[in-house]
């Protein structure tokens, strides 16, 4: 008859305990989320080093790492056009401590071109913020007899299917900005898609390939130094840092492609962490040296907030997907 009561007894005191302990680990739990970052944190780079995107990531990234107190390391994991290391940031812990690059070409191109994508651009990512945005530039070989954007259309007219257009992988913004001039134009060119940017422009420097719509802050400094001839850049405007180059579109009506790129992380990251994420990186665009490193490489800064970079997104899918379609670009995986 006594063990209803001791198992009262012994139920309240469990209640005791543990309420105690929940007492006792809420202020940790407060400490732990106040201390953030308290390690350093990831950044997936989805191409191969030394191209746009991952000379950007780099310089805004070094920034963001004196401001957070921690370091911010780059982890370049190419392939499959930026889709490899795009699902490993969607499927990453969101715990803040593993984010990466958000760009045009995978998050609102891809879902038209890929007939399976592993990842939701919109479902599987907390967005943070903008980092920087650019033309890319229609660059060749100096031994391709051309120096407008005029002559090598009627140059690719008269030489159908027998020069190579080299690009960073299926699907990115510089496959696709060829694809559309391609369209627009007439031309025939074939695509020769590499696993990145460097590799891209190595071979176009060496004279195995011939044209490429790079993005401008990879493929200018070779410009400068002699080494490729540009012709043109996409951008409704010609750039600052490069005004001697026309816009494409001054010749091919409706030709513009921008390109753009910033940050984030999977889906369910606190908010607290976004905000904290995002405010170090829109920061780290307002210091000067970060804008003359992007400058230098013909790039402007892009500060945007993590809810303006969300319908950036899902208002360019809707962009996107009929001139994917109208240009018969496809990539199966």
């Amino acid at each position: 008859m006594f063990d209803k009561p001791v198992h009262r007894r012994n139920l309240h005191r469990r209640h005791l305990l543990a309420g105690a302990g929940a007492a006792l680990l809420a202020p940790s739990l407060v400490r732990a989320q106040g201390a953030y970052p308290d390690k350093p944190i990831k950044f997936i780079v989805p191409y191969t080093p030394a191209g746009a995107t991952d000379n950007i990531s780099r310089i805004v990234m070094a920034k963001m790492s004196e401001l957070l107190g921690q370091q911010v390391l780059i982890d370049n994991k190419a392939g499959g056009g930026g889709t490899i290391g795009t699902d490993a940031i969607a499927k990453a812990a969101p715990d803040g401590y593993t984010i990466g690059l958000v760009t045009i070409s995978m998050f609102t191109m891809a879902p038209a071109l890929y007939s399976k994508l592993p990842y939701d651009p919109v479902k599987d990512f907390s967005p943070m913020a903008g980092m920087a945005m650019w033309p890319n530039m229609l660059v060749v070989h100096p031994s391709l007899p051309v120096k407008t954007v005029p002559e090598l259309i009627a140059f690719l007219k008269a030489n159908p299917g027998k020069y190579n257009m080299a690009s960073s992988g299926s699907g990115t913004t510089i496959h696709l900005a060829g694809e559309m001039f391609k369209q627009m134009t007439g031309t025939d060119m074939v695509h020769v898609p590499y696993k990145g940017s460097a590799g891209a422009l190595q071979d176009l420097l060496g004279g195995q390939t011939h044209i490429m719509f790079d993005n401008m802050p990879s493929c200018w400094p070779h410009v400068q130094a002699g080494k490729l001839r540009a012709l043109g850049v996409t951008s409704r405007e010609r750039n600052k840092a490069a005004p001697d180059v026309p816009a494409i579109v001054e010749f091919v009506p409706g030709y513009v492609v921008e390109v753009w790129m910033g940050f984030g992380g999977p889906a369910g990251i606190p908010q607290p962490i976004v905000d904290k994420l995002a405010a170090a990186g829109i920061k780290a665009l307002e210091d000067s040296e970060v804008k003359a490193k992007l400058a230098a490489l013909g790039s402007d800064p892009w500060p945007m907030p993590p809810k303006a970079l969300h319908d950036r997104i899902v208002s360019e899918i809707a962009v996107w997907a009929p001139i994917v379609k109208a240009s018969g670009a496809k990539v199966d995986g």
